[in-house]
């Protein structure tokens, strides 16, 4: 019986420790990258300013090519939603939607991941001497999550290559693109 309570005791402990850390965890993860591309603001706003081309340039497409796609809303700008259903252990099933735009400047989606959670992604261009820099931010919230909070700790490593791999594409994807006026 005195071992019984010891594990009890010592579960009880880790336990309060997990919440105790979780308290002073932050609550909220911020993942950003950029990239420099000698394609015009003109001609990467035209990219990202609708999903119809995201395809091209994203990180994921490659890891379920069989993953279905769907569009909804206008084909660019506020209200412009690209929903998908894949492989649950490579791409899952999801939602994004163009909640803000800043003509020829910056682009911001909400994400939904169903269970998993939300979050915002904005990309920002910038010109740069002829060309662009690009950087795409991501963002989410916690708030009550104490679990979410430990997973946040390791959000840049874990999407940090992804945002890097799908930038290198979209420069390449632009730097291919006729120039927009």
């Amino acid at each position: 019986m005195r071992v019984l309570r010891i594990v009890f005791y010592s579960a009880a402990a880790l336990i309060g420790l997990f919440l105790l850390v979780g308290v002073f965890l932050p609550t909220t993860a911020h993942v950003e990258r950029s990239i420099a591309t000698s394609a015009s603001p003109a001609t990467v706003y035209g990219i990202v300013s609708s999903f119809r081309r995201f395809n091209e340039w994203s990180p994921w497409f490659d890891l379920d090519p069989q993953a279905k796609y769907t569009f909804e809303g206008p084909d660019s700008g506020v209200g412009a939603k690209l929903s998908w259903v894949g492989d649950p252990s490579k791409v899952g099933a999801g939602s994004q939607e163009i909640t803000a735009i800043d003509p020829g400047r910056s682009v911001t989606t909400r994400l939904d991941f169903g269970a998993e959670g939300q979050a915002t992604a904005t990309l920002t261009i910038e010109p740069d001497g002829n060309g662009s820099r690009i950087t795409w931010a991501f963002d989410t919230s916690f708030e009550d999550n104490f679990l979410g909070r430990y997973f946040g700790l390791f959000f840049d490593r874990w999407i940090g290559a992804d945002y890097e791999k799908g930038l290198a594409r979209l420069k390449a994807v632009a730097e291919a693109t006729p120039p927009a006026n």
